[in-house]
């Protein structure tokens, strides 16, 4: 991988944004990718702007790479004022915002962020409020991350598939 992205990497993983969960959030998007085993869920918040539903805010969390945090980090301020259609409409490559381009094995972690977006905004789907997970006591230390991210009511898990990762 480039030195300047790594950089940039390590420059946005030093402060990362919006990370953890929303309390009250509007939608939750969650994705996972059984290639890698990363996995990502996006909270959403919106709010009224002069009569347009802009997104307030956007916070995530991460079972992934360096490379996916700081994606993620970088879509959520990225996003913040944009109604749902818009904040769709940005490409892959736009969610990586000023990491700049990512190298063929780095896309998958722009796509993941890409995934939770559209599963937390996907047009056709009903937005409602998700509960979040509930934190992982210690009596559940032994349950795997795949048991603590199980669907709640208003939250939709989309697995990438291979073909998708190569679009």
């Amino acid at each position: 991988m480039d030195k300047d992205l790594e950089k940039r990497i390590r420059e946005a993983m030093l402060n990362p944004q919006n990370m953890g969960e929303l309390a009250n959030a509007d939608s939750v998007g969650t994705v996972g990718n059984s290639d890698c085993g990363e996995m990502l869920r996006l909270w959403v918040k919106f709010k009224d702007d002069n009569g347009r539903k802009v997104i307030d805010k956007a916070t995530f969390q991460s079972f992934g790479c360096e490379t996916a945090i700081a994606v993620a980090s970088l879509a959520t301020e990225l996003i913040r004022g944009k109604t749902a259609e818009e904040a769709l409409a940005l490409k892959t490559e736009d969610l990586a915002g000023e990491l700049g381009p990512l190298p063929p094995m780095k896309i998958h972690c722009a796509q993941l962020v890409e995934g939770a977006l559209r599963s937390a905004l996907e047009p056709g789907e009903e937005l409602k409020p998700a509960s979040a997970p509930a934190p992982m006591a210690v009596s559940q230390a032994s349950a795997n991350l795949g048991d603590s991210l199980k669907p709640k009511e208003g939250v939709k898990i989309v697995f990438l598939n291979k073909k998708q990762d190569a679009q």
